[in-house]
Formats: C-alpha cells, structure tokens, sequence
C-alpha cells in the first residue's frame, strides 16, 4: 500500500512541475485529496506559521520594492560590481548571498542579474561564470536567512534538542558564504573564454550583443527610507531573536514566540513604509516580490501538506527501513535532501515535508544542520525562475542550456556549492554545538 501512496506522491509532484510555478502547490493539494478520501490516510499537519511568515515577510519586502527600495539596493550593488569590475565572479555571489540573506527571499536577485551581464561583458568576462554563481548563492543563502521560512521551520524542529536558533545561524552563515566563495573561484575556469565562444561570436555577428549603462535607473524621493525602515526590522527581529534564545536568556518571560515576532516585526515595517513614504497600498499587491511570495506560499501549502500526509502515516515503517542506515551514514540525508528539493522546488517546503521525519529517524543535530543546505537545489532542472532569468538576461548567449538540458552552466557550481557546505557544516556543527 506504501508503493502505491508513494507513487500518487509522485505522480502530484511531476504534474505540478509541469504545471509550473503555483501549479506544484494545486497539484499538491490534489495529491493530499487522493491520499485521504481514495486511499483512506490521515491529513497531515498544515504548516500554517510557516505560511504566514512567508506571507509577512513578503509584504514588507513589497512595500519595500514599491517605495523604490530595490532600486536603491540594485543601485548600491552596482556601484559596487563596477568599482571592482575584474571580480565579478566573487562579488557577484557576494551581493545575491547578502540580499537574500537580508531578504529571506532568493527572488531578489532578479534586480541585480542585469548588472551583471553587463559589468561581466565590459570586463570580456563570460557572463554565465559570474551568473551562474550568483544565482546559486541567491537560493542557498536561504537556508542562512534570520528571517526566511526554511530557517524558520527548522530552527523550531531543532529547538526540543535543545539546539538554539542562533546556533544554527552560527553554522549556516559562515559555511554557506564559504562554499559560495569555493565555488566562485572554481567559476572562473568553467566554459571558454568568451572571445572564443563560438556562440558568443556568432551572435556578436549578428548584432545581438548589445552595450548599455544600468544607470538609466531613477531613485524615488523615499527609496532609502523604505530600505532603513526594512532593515531595521530585520534588526529587531535578530535582537528580540536572541533575547529570548537560551543562550543569552536576557528575557526570561518572553510576550511572544520568535515566529509570532517576526510576523509582528515585518507586518509593522510594511505599515511603516506604506505611511512614511506614501504610498498606495492597493499597488503594493502588484509589485513582483508580493507576486511571486504569494506564489510560494501555495506551493509550500500544497507541497508541505502532501510530504507530511505520506510521511506521518508511515514513520514507523521509515523508521525501521532508513533509521539505521541514516545513523550510520548521516552525510545521506543532504543527498535525499537534495533530489528532493530538485522535485519540490521549495527549501521551506523541502524542510517542512523531510526534516520532521529526519530528525524522529534519529539524525542527530550536527548531521542536520550540516545537511540542511541541501534544501537548496532547486537549480538541478534548469526551469527555476531566476535561473531562467539569468539565462535569458545574458545576450551572449554564455548562459545557456544544452541540448541534453542537465548540461547547463549552473549544475556544477551549485553541486559543488552544496557538497562544501555541507563538508564545511559537518566541521564546524560539532564546534559549535
């Protein structure tokens, strides 16, 4: 009977991503139907705080963005990226890494993807080195945010083993930043020179490439407003974060819980920046990030609901199949992480559905922390949106997909990022906790 349920679960996840986008999380939602009203499963749990962090934390970003805050950032990151333009290749990740980072969302690099193409051609730099990198420090600088879902989620799954929030982010920040770093390096051997692309030539023949200034942007009057207000929310989140940690403890009665927290502290920064810098708030709804968060919030619903459904129905069943393979083998959850995050498209999502069931098989926290990276390979199938946008954005024709479709330019930077943030956790996990 497990077979038959584990293929339904497959069979909703291929149909969402061929759907695309918010379809995974309809298709999830049609796999949870199946599985309790045709093959007579409990309902799984909902993760609803996670959902509503998300949902908070993506309208302050969006109030952000249309305050004109985005602009401002892609601004600073391109006077950095052209003050040192023959280290594109580190400074790109350096930036996507830090905005995500602050961000909570890897759909903040879209701004800055342009930038780089352009910073890169200047510097007869192949683009897709710089591109493909930052992309990947974009999505694996989720699972490092203070305020992103995924973190989130698993920082609560870790709490009752007695592992602090500000534990895991002393693990994830440094190993990440630093497989990134690895791995940018590496970048800059991978593809030809672009002088002797033949691709690149060709379309330079044809006129396809073209030379511009990303400096065309305008500024609005309360841009740098809206992005004081956002990161001094970020701030107090960290603050009040390690307030109530265990290991400051400097509130020992706490009004809320941190997830509770970080909903208050972004929905406060968003009515902020909605007054003080004027703004409509019916076109907040219409900004990109509000857009592609609320897109994410289905997907996680769908997806998380589906993984946990299965999962909680059989845990015992896995518990006695994997529990002592798991055990002895530890460093095989990021490789089960990372197919699974290939199909599910989600680190909060990935975390939700896997890390539970993980952590009840006996994982113990180091192998958890070091693995949990992993959540973020989302770039395997080339069909992620800011892969998509990076390979549409290089005019070079650099950042391609072949024909055989896995051989495209971001597959080895992102295995490599994500097998030495997991080696680098596996180091530093034991050091810390």
């Amino acid at each position: 009977m497990f077979g038959l349920e584990f293929v339904i679960v497959l069979f909703a996840i291929f149909l969402g991503a061929r759907l695309g986008s918010i379809g995974i999380g309809f298709a999830g939602g049609l796999g949870v139907l199946i599985l309790t009203f045709v093959m007579g499963l409990k309902p799984g749990s909902i993760p609803v705080d996670v959902i509503l962090i998300i949902m908070s934390v993506i309208g302050a970003i969006a109030a952000m963005q249309t305050a004109g805050g985005m602009d401002y950032l892609v601004k600073l990151a391109e006077h950095i990226l052209r003050k040192h333009p023959r280290w594109i290749t580190f400074l790109a990740p350096c930036v996507t890494y830090v905005m995500t980072l602050l961000a909570g969302t890897g759909h903040t690099a879209y701004s800055t993807l342009p930038v780089i193409v352009e910073v890169a051609k200047e510097q007869k730099i192949r683009p897709s080195r710089p591109l493909s990198i930052a992309v990947i420090a974009s999505q694996i600088a989720i699972t490092a945010s203070p305020i992103s879902a995924a973190v989130v989620i698993f920082s609560g799954l870790l709490k009752p083993m007695g592992v602090d929030y500000l534990q895991l982010l002393m693990i994830a920040i440094p190993t990440t930043f630093a497989a990134c770093m690895c791995a940018a390096f590496v970048c800059n051997f991978l593809g030809k020179p672009l002088e002797k692309d033949p691709v690149y030539q060709q379309r330079l023949a044809e006129g396809l490439v073209t030379y511009k200034k990303m400096s065309e942007i305008k500024i609005k009057p309360h841009a740098k407003r809206s992005v004081l207000i956002f990161l001094l929310a970020i701030v107090a989140v960290v603050i009040y974060a390690t307030s109530i940690s265990d290991m400051v403890g400097l509130i020992k009665h706490p009004p809320m819980p941190r997830n509770e927290a970080i909903m208050i502290f972004m929905l406060s920064a968003a009515t902020l920046i909605t007054f003080l810098c004027k703004l409509e708030a019916p076109l907040i709804t219409e900004a990109s990030t509000f857009r592609s968060g609320m897109s994410a919030c289905v997907c996680v619903l769908g997806v998380a609901w589906l993984g946990d459904t299965l999962i909680s129905n059989h845990i015992l069943e896995i518990k006695e199949f994997s529990g002592e393979l798991l055990h002895m083998h530890a460093w095989l959850l990021a490789v089960i992480l990372f197919f699974a995050s290939t199909l599910l498209y989600s680190q909060a999502a990935t975390t939700q559905a896997l890390m539970p069931a993980a952590l009840m098989l006996g994982v113990s926290p180091v192998a958890a922390i070091a693995s949990f990276c992993a959540v973020s390979a989302l770039f395997i199938l080339p069909t992620y949106p800011t892969l998509l946008a990076a390979t549409e954005m290089d005019d070079t024709g650099s950042t391609r997909i072949g024909r055989w479709v896995f051989n495209h330019p971001f597959l080895i930077p992102g295995t490599l990022t994500i097998a030495l943030a997991v080696f680098f956790g596996f180091l530093l996990g034991p050091v810390v906790l």
